[in-house]
């Protein structure tokens, strides 16, 4: 087959009348003449321009809206408006037909509702177009990001007999006939017979065993998907997504929150300085969708605006105890306006409280540090008032929290005790307990949500939209 050279290359060529060669599909054909041709290398298309009859009638017919082709033709000084270059054709093929009477994408406006409906199709148009080629980025961002910092990628296990989070909200994975379960003399399920021996589930986190790596190698970090059994049916929740997972040797909490939010400034950085055109279009969809909403409920600043606004300054921090303050004390509150009234210190907060902290009180980032024990996990660190953890969160407007992480707990008869109080049991843990049992010493990690991410950095209002295949309950399609 003929070479090619990307729309977004030729897009940045001056016009010397040099040959190339373009393949893409169809967006539109104009009178015969006009060709918008677009092969996802960038957000814009590039015009083919056809003399009249200078291809048969069989083949002009063919150049219809999704239909996939080839064109060879000369380099030259667009006559219209728009972009500065055109293709004169000399050769059109046809790789690939579409019928206009069945393909659901015509050049007209889709809701994003519908396009969740032909999720197969939605890469082709222009908002996913520019959404995927920011999530590409935000990945690629974060791995030259630890790789410069000199840490290191592990793949930790997707089946896994712990649950790292003690949230129980698993999937089970196992190779037994669920129509002739063998179980023992006591009536229970005998694993025995299963493929692992043993109880297995799908991964809720990859932590535990970045830890592992961390105490030998110490810096390293995990970017895997992970699942939930949830039955949730919110914007931001899936069942299935991936996590990045850093951990590090020898960091106490504020380490920790530094490396966090330098890593958060460095993606949103890359993708500022490199996806203009995209954001630009996110931006003013996102306007436009904005139109109908109260003005309450809209974004306060447009989408390149917010973005720079979170790198400019650095992220507040506030301890949860401080924060239960704010919020207390705040007219939301007290005219019992949130969903979830804070009546007092230990409350789990919500993703209102966390809004109404960034966006109304320090209208910036914030770092919430020093939670109540009680409502976090077994391995944050406990701190010298007994009450607390060295853990921490990062709110981002719009979204709520986007990172949770901690001071892991490198004491083993503190970590023993906590999982004690927790009903996690020691026998199970073993090879965790082993770390601390053996060059134990200070570290500290987090995680971070990679689609939330990319929800917060494209502007979109459902996490379903910036998910290539998303899987939620009752959908598992493709």
């Amino acid at each position: 087959m003929a070479g090619r050279t990307k729309i977004k290359e030729l897009l940045q060529l001056k016009p010397e009348n040099q040959q190339v060669t373009v393949k893409g599909w169809v967006r539109t054909f104009r009178n015969n003449q006009f060709i918008a041709i677009n092969d996802g290398s960038c957000l814009a298309s590039i015009q083919v321009v056809i003399v009249l009859d200078q291809f048969d009638a069989e083949t002009t017919k063919k150049i219809t809206t999704g239909a996939a082709i080839r064109a060879t033709g000369v380099l030259v000084e667009s006559q219209g408006k728009g972009q500065a270059v055109e293709v004169k054709a000399e050769e059109i093929e046809i790789y690939g037909v579409s019928d206009p009477e069945k393909y659901p994408l015509q050049p007209k406006k889709h809701s994003l509702e519908f396009l969740r409906e032909i999720s197969h199709l939605r890469f082709r148009t222009n908002t996913f177009g520019a959404i995927f080629r920011i999530r590409h980025s935000v990945s690629y961002a974060i791995h030259k990001f630890f790789n410069d910092k000199g840490f290191y990628y592990i793949h930790s296990p997707i089946i896994t007999g712990s649950d790292a989070e003690g949230a129980g909200e698993m999937f089970q994975v196992t190779t037994l006939d669920l129509n002739n379960v063998p179980k023992g003399e006591d009536g229970d399920i005998d694993f025995k017979e299963d493929f692992f021996n043993k109880p297995t589930n799908l991964t809720v986190s990859g932590q535990l065993e970045a830890e592992l790596g961390a105490l030998a190698l110490s810096e390293v970090y995990t970017f895997g998907p992970t699942f939930r059994a949830e039955n949730s049916h919110t914007t931001r929740h899936l069942a299935e997504f991936w996590m990045i997972e850093p951990e590090v040797a020898f960091a106490d909490l504020t380490d920790n929150m530094d490396l966090a939010e330098e890593m958060l400034n460095y993606i949103i950085s890359y993708i500022l300085e490199n996806h203009d055109d995209d954001l630009a279009f996110l931006e003013k969809r996102l306007a436009e969708e904005e139109k109908s909403k109260p003005q309450h409920l809209r974004s306060p600043l447009p989408l390149r605006e917010k973005l720079n606004n979170v790198i400019a300054e650095p992220y507040e921090r506030v301890t949860y105890t401080e924060a239960i303050r704010i919020l207390m004390n705040s007219k939301p509150n007290k005219k019992k306006k949130f969903q979830y009234v804070i009546e007092e210190w230990g409350a789990d907060l919500q993703s209102e409280h966390e809004r109404y902290l960034v966006e109304k009180h320090f209208k910036k980032p914030v770092i919430l540090i020093d939670y109540p024990k009680d409502i976090k996990a077994f391995y944050m660190r406990s701190n010298e008032d007994g009450k607390t953890v060295a853990a921490m969160d990062i709110l981002f407007p719009g979204i709520g929290e986007i990172v949770g992480g901690s001071q892991r707990e490198e004491r083993l008869d503190v970590l023993r005790k906590r999982m004690a109080e927790m009903d996690i049991p020691e026998e199970e843990m073993s090879w965790f307990l082993d770390t601390r049992r053996f060059g134990t010493c200070p570290h500290s990690g987090y995680g971070l949500g990679f689609s939330r991410l990319v929800l917060f950095i494209t502007g979109m209002s459902n996490i379903r939209d910036v998910v290539p295949f998303p899987r939620y309950p009752g959908s598992a399609e493709i």
